[in-house]
């Protein structure tokens, strides 16, 4: 009896990408082949001069560099407290530090909704300025440097480092700041690839908090930017703003995507 043949295994990555042709697709046709045959594989006359149209007239390009500036300081602000509070837990190692890092990994039970009241209030009134950075894009870089889970990456990485490399440092007469700058950061490449993506990718797709923040529309970043302007918008124009606010960070990750892998696997996280 003959062997029915088994189906064949569809790829995973192929599903993937089913999104991303589509997008492509949708950002090249004409509203109204979009509208009438929004499945077909390819536009019958592709309209390359949607992107030019969508970087023009929707201010695409006005969005994007508000998008550049507003990910730029929370990747530099979540390094910088990653990485040197991940070095005092690791390699400090004061006396509170056990509590310290516990509280941390309390914040990753806690959901980000939950806290929103209550930094929106702080944003207004900094305790102890009494300046409300509300508006400003500073209102979305500090809260972002309060990521527990960058600074766990940290900790294990820093942990991992053989110890005696600080201590023959320290004989030498080194202090801990010479430490973490001399030694740490120079063998810490892959886990701050790692962070650096990690905030990029989730600076560049966060909605929630920026529209909170900043309320002013022409401050506010891309990911904010197109659901407003969707409301006027052609959908094939809107879709080609999409694709175009989509290739920078699928860039960064195809670059940096060698050093994930070796910051994660330095740092013994599995699943």
């Amino acid at each position: 009896m003959a062997r029915r043949p088994r189906p064949a295994v569809r790829d995973p990555a192929a599903r993937r990408a089913r999104p991303l042709l589509w997008t492509l697709k949708a950002a090249v046709s004409s509203t109204a082949d979009l509208l009438a045959d929004p499945l077909a594989l390819w536009p019958a006359s592709p309209r390359w001069g949607n992107l030019a149209d969508a970087w023009t007239s929707l201010e695409i390009r006005h969005y994007l560099l508000n998008t550049v500036v507003l990910v730029a300081g929370s990747w530099l602000v979540q390094a910088v407290v990653a990485t040197t509070a991940g070095y005092a837990l690791s390699v400090v190692r004061p006396w509170y530090g056990r509590y310290v890092y516990g509280a941390f990994l309390i914040t990753l039970f806690v959901p980000g909704t939950v806290t929103l009241v209550a930094l929106y209030l702080t944003v207004l009134d900094l305790p102890g300025l009494n300046v409300s950075i509300a508006n400003t894009p500073l209102a979305v870089w500090l809260p972002a440097g309060a990521h527990a889970f960058n600074i766990l990456l940290a900790k294990q990485f820093f942990d991992a480092i053989p110890r005696e490399l600080f201590e023959a440092a320290r004989v030498d007469g080194a202090g801990s700041w010479t430490v973490f700058r001399r030694i740490v950061l120079p063998m810490s490449t892959p886990i701050l690839a790692v962070i650096s993506l990690f905030a990029v990718m989730n600076a560049w797709k966060d909605f929630l908090w920026p529209l909170i923040a900043i309320t002013d529309p022409q401050a506010q970043p891309i990911a904010v930017a197109l659901p407003r302007l969707a409301q006027a918008a052609e959908p094939a124009l809107l879709v080609a703003g999409l694709l175009i606010a989509t290739v920078p960070p699928l860039l960064i990750f195809l670059i940096f995507q060698r050093y994930v892998v070796r910051g994660i696997a330095f740092t013994g996280l599995k699943g």
